[in-house]
């Protein structure tokens, strides 16, 4: 099992990330934004050559590597009646960094939900295809998030992706079925059930996002809290994983101090730094208690 994480949520600067890293006893990193002296922070495949040089750089100098791209090919930002071209471009850029960091997997995602009944599915199936395959050929293994994109929006529509898209693979994240809409389910769509999305995409998971949350109905959004607090199913899921010998990447995103996609949640770089630390250590202290059982 590989222990890593979004190592962004520790704060923007490579040299941030690689000392969380390090002080968790961690050996690996999901690359998503970076920034390095002299450079704004970006995407792993959107920095300027010269940026990426410094990264790669650090990264070797302090024996770090780069598990999985957290690329952002296809995501929520992205809508599926926009031009294909930024998709193609964003992939090719992403290729050879990949390669050249010896990183095996690249989160990506089938494009925005639309608010129309007509969700494009053909078009999703053809262009997540095509960027599976360039990704495939070149030795690098593609893996889909279920975010507020087509394929999560309820396991249903997470298997007929797979279906339609040989060779993609799944990202589970523990902690977006709590906030989003189950639109396999009538009006008004339930959230999702973390348990229940897990069972029926398993067979299909080559990495984890471990992110938990409670679902505030009064405030019409998600309130992020440590690993196995909340309504992720964080500890079942992970309890599941080890009985059934997952030996792949769990990487945390714990979006306590950050959030991603949310200018508006922001936190002190110190606090920001502390709180990926620590939860990085409270999913060490999960994994060890799953693996130890209930007292007797």
């Amino acid at each position: 099992m590989i222990l890593t994480g979004i190592a962004d949520e520790a704060g923007a600067s490579i040299d941030v990330q690689i000392k969380a890293t390090l002080e968790l006893g961690w050996r690996h990193i999901e690359a998503r934004n970076v920034e390095v002296p002299g450079f704004p922070a970006a995407n792993i495949h959107d920095l300027p050559e010269a940026a990426f040089e410094v990264v790669a750089e650090k990264l070797a100098a302090s024996g770090v590597g780069v598990y999985c791209f957290g690329s952002t090919i296809g995501n929520w930002a992205k809508k599926i009646d926009q031009p294909f071209d930024l998709s193609l471009a964003e992939t090719r850029r992403a290729i050879p960094r990949m390669q050249r960091l010896g990183t095996r997997f690249i989160r990506i995602m089938s494009y925005a939900i639309r608010p129309e009944a007509d969700q494009m599915e053909a078009e999703r199936f053809r262009r997540m295809r095509e960027l599976t395959k360039m990704f495939l050929d070149a030795g690098v293994q593609p893996v889909h998030e279920n975010c507020m994109n087509y394929g999560g929006m309820g396991w249903p529509f997470m298997l007929k992706l797979l279906e339609e898209v040989p060779g993609l693979k799944v990202v589970f994240d523990t902690g977006n079925p709590v906030f989003n809409d189950d639109r396999s389910k009538p009006q008004p769509h339930p959230k999702q059930d973390a348990w229940e999305f897990y069972s029926h995409v398993k067979a299909h998971i080559a990495h984890v996002h471990v992110k938990d949350a409670a679902w505030n109905a009064a405030k019409n959004d998600a309130e992020y809290t440590w690993p196995g607090d909340g309504q992720g199913a964080v500890r079942r899921i992970l309890a599941d994983l080890l009985a059934h010998g997952y030996a792949a990447g769990i990487s945390i995103e714990p979006h306590l101090a950050v959030v991603f996609h949310d200018a508006a949640v922001k936190s002190s770089a110190q606090a920001q730094y502390e709180t990926y630390v620590e939860y990085g250590r409270r999913l060490m202290q999960l994994l060890d208690a799953i693996r130890i059982g209930p007292a007797r």
